[in-house]
């Protein structure tokens, strides 16, 4: 199995999904992997994975603004208008044959 460590400059949309589907109310201090890196750097990220690869998806203010907007979509593509005013007072709902 791969293991690929994602900027959130580089994140795909799919990696996105991944990260929305696994955390659709946000992450939390429990879901937080902390490393440090190959340069020496100290990183915080967040675990998604595939069939074949586990990402590790650099934590950053713009990783969660991202996450927010991408849920937001998927919502607004999902809602029911609210100006529907459906009247059916006095409505012959029967169906019966007289």
């Amino acid at each position: 199995m791969k293991r690929i460590i994602v900027d959130y400059k580089k994140l795909t949309t799919e990696i996105l999904n991944l990260l929305v589907e696994k955390f659709p109310d946000g992450y939390g201090i429990r879901d937080i992997i902390k490393f440090t890196n190959q340069n020496g750097k100290y990183v915080e990220a967040v675990e998604v994975s595939t069939n074949d690869t586990i990402y590790l998806v650099k934590i950053s203010d713009e990783l969660v603004d991202s996450m927010e907007s991408h849920d937001e979509d998927d919502e607004s593509d999902t809602e029911i208008s609210d100006d529907l005013d459906l009247d059916l007072e006095g409505a012959d709902l029967d169906d019966e044959d007289e």
